[in-house]
C-alpha cells in the first residue's frame, strides 16, 4: 500500500508492486550473482539469456590496445575469433554505445554495449527469432546489469583481464594498469577519456581524476626512467596525488605536497613530470600547474586554437619554488587535450622529432564526436604515422567542458 497526501488529509490506495516478467528476469539474475563465483557469471548470463529464447551468446571484452573485442571464455558462451573494434557490427556498438541489430536469416543479431556508468567494458552479443521494442528495453537493462556484474567481479578474479589480453604484459605495465581510474567518464557537464601507449609495456605514464561536487580534478604524469622504476615512482606519484587531492588543498600546495614526497621518498636524482589541473563544470574555469610537460592544446569546433602555455615549474621531486597558477575560460563544447612528450619526442634513428606540428594536424583532423572516440583515433592515427615505434611512454587524456547542470537527473518519475 501507498499513503497519497490530499486536501482532506492521507489515503492510502494500492500501488501494484507484483513483478513482471523483465523485473523477475533480471530480478533473478541479481539474485543469484551475489555470492555466484566469477567463472560462473558467464554460464549465469547465458542461462537468463536462454529464458528470454535468446541463443548465441558471447561476451566481447575490448583488449588493452583498444584494437579488437576478445570473447570471455565460459560454458554456454559462444567462443569465437576477436572482432575488430573499427569494422565489425560488435565495434560499432561499442564506439557508438548504441544497440546494433544485424538481419539473419533465421533471426537478429543483437550487439549491446555494456557500460559501467559511462566507461565502455564490451558488448553483449546474442541471437533473438524476433525483436520488439519490449526486447530491447530488457536487453538493454541486461547489459547494464551483466556489465556492473564483470566490473565487480573482476576485483575477485584475473579471468577477465586475461581475457582481454592479446600480448605479454610487462610487470611495469601491470602496476601501472590497476592504478588507473576509468579510461572514460561522461556527464551532462563535462567528459574525459584517457589512453596510455604502448599498452603492454608502459611503465612511467599515468593520469588520474575525481569529480567532487562541481570540481573536476585532473592529472597527467610521466616518470623519469624506465621499467619496473618509473613504475614504482609513478605509483608513489599518484598516491601523494590522491592523498593531497582528498585533502582538498589548492593547487600550488599540492604540487609542494607531491614534490616533497618524492623528494623525501626518492632523493634529488628523482623526479616525476606532471600537469595537475582543476575545472570548475559549472562555470568552465580551468586551473593548471605546469611541472615539465610539453603545453595542453585548446581545441574549438576541430581546430587548434592555442596551446595552453603559461609560468611553469620544476618537475615534481625536485624541489621547486611555490608554482604560479594559470587559468583560462573555456566555452561550452571546448576540448583540452594533455598529453606527455613521448608523443611528440619520438623519432626513428637519425631522424627528426614527431613534433607538436604533427600531432596538432592529426588531432584537427580526428572527428570522433564523442571525447573516448576521439582520443582512441588520435592515439592510434599517431601510432601509424609514426610506424609503431614506442621508444618512450606516451599518454593522451581529453576533456570536454559541456557546462549546464545536472540537477535534472536526480528526480525520477515512477
Amino acid at each position: 500500500m501507498a499513503t497519497v497526501a490530499g486536501g482532506q488529509g492521507s489515503r492510502r490506495v494500492p500501488v501494484d508492486r507484483s513483478e513482471g516478467f523483465g523485473e523477475r528476469l533480471l530480478g533473478l539474475l541479481l539474485d543469484r550473482a551475489h555470492e555466484m563465483p566469477p567463472q560462473l557469471i558467464a554460464p549465469l548470463v547465458a542461462e537468463e539469456v536462454n529464458r528470454i529464447g535468446g541463443r548465441d551468446v558471447s561476451i566481447l571484452l575490448q583488449d588493452y590496445e583498444q584494437r579488437v573485442l576478445t570473447p570471455l571464455p565460459g560454458r554456454g558462451l559462444t567462443i569465437g575469433e576477436p572482432v575488430s573494434i573499427d569494422d565489425s557490427p560488435a565495434g560499432t556498438a561499442f564506439l557508438g554505445t548504441t544497440t546494433v541489430e544485424q538481419p539473419l536469416a533465421d533471426g537478429v543479431r543483437m550487439y549491446l554495449p555494456l557500460l559501467d556508468g559511462s566507461d565502455q567494458v564490451g558488448v553483449l552479443a546474442l541471437t533473438l527469432a524476433a525483436v520488439d521494442d519490449d526486447d530491447r528495453r530488457l536487453l538493454r537493462r541486461l547489459a547494464g546489469l551483466v556489465a556492473d556484474m564483470l566490473v565487480t567481479k573482476s576485483n575477485y578474479t584475473d579471468q577477465f583481464f586475461r581475457a582481454r589480453r592479446r600480448a605479454p604484459m610487462s610487470v611495469a605495465a601491470e602496476i601501472q594498469w590497476s592504478l588507473l581510474p576509468p579510461l572514460t567518464m561522461l556527464t551532462p557537464q563535462v567528459a574525459v577519456a584517457g589512453i596510455l601507449e604502448p599498452a603492454y609495456d608502459i611503465a612511467g605514464d599515468s593520469f588520474d581524476y575525481a569529480l567532487n561536487d562541481d570540481i573536476l580534478h585532473m592529472s597527467v604524469i610521466d616518470a623519469m626512467g624506465h621499467s619496473l622504476d618509473a613504475a614504482v615512482l609513478a605509483t608513489v606519484a599518484i598516491g601523494a596525488y590522491r592523498h593531497a587531492r582528498r585533502a582538498d588543498i589548492g593547487l600550488a600546495e599540492l604540487y609542494m605536497f607531491m614534490d616533497a614526497a618524492i623528494n623525501g621518498q626518492f632523493g634529488p636524482d628523482h623526479f616525476v613530470t606532471a600537469q595537475m589541473m582543476r575545472l570548475h563544470v559549472g562555470t568552465g574555469h580551468l586551473q593548471w600547474v605546469n611541472a615539465g610537460h610539453p603545453p595542453a592544446l585548446l581545441i574549438r569546433d576541430h581546430q587548434v586554437i592555442q596551446t595552453l602555455a603559461g609560468p611553469g615549474t620544476l618537475p615534481v621531486g625536485f624541489g621547486g619554488d611555490i608554482p604560479q597558477i594559470s587559468e583560462q575560460s573555456l566555452r561550452r563544447g571546448d576540448r583540452v587535450l594533455f598529453f606527455t612528450d613521448g608523443l611528440v619526442e619520438e623519432h626513428e634513428s637519425g631522424g627528426e622529432q614527431f613534433g607538436e606540428e604533427r600531432l596538432i594536424g592529426i588531432v584537427e583532423r580526428a572527428r570522433g564526436e564523442d571525447v573516448r572516440e576521439m582520443v582512441r583515433g588520435v592515439s592510434h592515427a599517431l601510432m601509424r604515422e609514426r610506424r609503431g615505434i614506442t621508444t618512450d611512454d606516451a599518454t593522451l587524456f581529453l576533456v570536454e567542458w559541456r557546462g549546464g547542470t545536472a540537477d535534472h537527473l536526480a528526480s525520477v518519475d515512477l
